[in-house]
């Protein structure tokens, strides 16, 4: 009996070792909860992306049956709420459209019709922003501005 019950905890202690191996074997951070296609819509493609430190990206994305840019922010990892941000500007045309606030996945959608025209657009989370101006066009060269506030 004494022989059995030392197996059964020997095996009890490599299953709980196996199991805190693979435990500590997993990613740091999950994937995030949403997409740029889910914020947006399902006739969004992305077409351009900026890293926001490595809190997570935002995405530029396009939709070539109504001529309509959107850009959204999400985390890497979602959670507490936290400053966040996603905005869209088209200079030739004035029009813009942005979304900020306290939340635990993702900023946005914000949405303008970029057709044939440059975009600036960007957003924050937490402390770090990221500005992308002259986006998406042949006639101007794009510049990139990721700053802490």
């Amino acid at each position: 009996m004494l022989a059995k019950r030392s197996v059964l905890v020997a095996s009890a202690l490599a299953a709980l070792s196996l199991g805190t191996v693979t435990a500590m074997a997993a990613p740091a951070s999950a994937a995030p909860n949403t997409t740029p296609q889910k914020v947006c819509g399902s006739g969004y493609k992305t077409v351009n992306s900026a890293p926001v430190g490595s809190l997570g990206t935002v995405y530029l994305t396009y939709n070539s049956s109504n001529g309509k840019n959107c850009v959204t922010t999400i985390r890497n990892t979602p959670g507490t709420a936290v400053d966040m941000s996603a905005w869209i500007y088209v200079p030739d045309t004035d029009q813009g459209d942005d979304d900020s606030g306290q939340y635990t996945s993702y900023a946005g959608p914000t949405y303008v019709y970029g057709k044939a025209h440059c975009v600036s657009w960007g957003g924050n989370i937490s402390n770090i922003n990221v500005q992308v101006n002259n986006s998406n066009c042949s006639a101007l060269k794009e510049s990139r501005v990721t700053f802490t506030r």
